[in-house]
This record gives structure tokens, sequence and C-alpha cells, in this order.
């Protein structure tokens, strides 16, 4: 199952980066014999200011066709990483070729691309900059591939 995340957005170098790279590594070489991954992350940008609607256009052209589609919004289910990690392994069994996690832009996502996702998480009831939501879907995704393996990364 392919992972893409589509995020509005570019970092630039620095230890967020540096986090989402290695976190993305660990993940693709984990879940490699899981049926994960690869992951990447496609980076998005309105150079002309449209805003969320904007925003929206551009995130939904960069999901692959046919994926199923998590948004990340703080009006999002709230998950332990074992729930987050079944989640996971639910769509793969269900023969899922592509998945896209959505992350919107400083006035999040509009309520029409929250609409179409399948699925929707939060990381809780603060919001985080979204550099700090890349890296932290990033370890949650190696930490579900991690989980599913049986590593002891994950300890309860």
């Amino acid at each position: 199952m392919r992972v893409t995340i589509c995020a509005i957005g570019r970092l630039r170098a620095g230890p967020e980066l540096d986090l989402i790279k290695d976190y993305i590594q660990r993940f693709d070489r984990t879940g490699r014999n899981l049926g994960l991954g690869p992951a990447q992350i496609v980076e998005l940008e309105d150079k002309k200011g449209g805003g969320s609607t904007a925003e929206a256009v551009l995130v939904e052209r960069a999901i692959p066709k046919g994926s199923t589609i998590c948004a990340l919004d703080e009006r999002g289910k709230v998950m332990t990483s074992p729930d987050f990690a079944d989640m996971l392994g639910r769509w793969r069994d269900q023969g899922v070729g592509d998945l896209a996690f959505v992350i919107g832009g400083a006035d999040g996502l509009t309520k029409d691309l929250r609409t179409q996702a399948d699925a929707s998480l939060s990381f809780g009831k603060m919001v985080w900059p979204h550099m700090l939501a890349r890296v932290m879907l990033t370890e949650q995704l190696y930490r579900a591939a991690s989980i599913l393996s049986g590593s002891p990364y994950h300890r309860v």
C-alpha cells in the first residue's frame, strides 16, 4: 500500500525535515515486508494566495487516483497508536493500493475536502504547527509498521 502525504507548504532544510526523512526511511524499510509503503511527501504551494479553496484544488490534484483519503483535522478522531496501526493494517488487508494523508494550510482543509475523506485523524485537541504534524504523522506511520511487524519499538 503506497502512502502519499499531501501537505500545503514547503519545509526548509532543518531538524523537522531531517526527522521526516528519517521516519519515512524507517517506515519504508519496516513496512516493505508487510505490504506497506513506499511513502512520499508531496509539498504544495498556493503561490497566488487563493486561500484554503485554492489549496484544496492543489491537494485534490496531488492525491493519487483511487486513493483512500485520511484527512488530518482537529475535528478528526483521536486514536491510540495501536488503533492507528490496526486501521492501516485493515486498509492494506482490504486491498487499498494507495493511501493519501492530507494536511491543509494555516486555515485547515475545506469542508468539501474533509467530506471526501474516508477517515479523519486528529493529534489531539491542541493545534500543532504543520511542520510538526508532518513529523508526528511520519513517526506514527513508522510506529504502526513496527507494531504490525511485532517490533519492540512500541512499548505498552
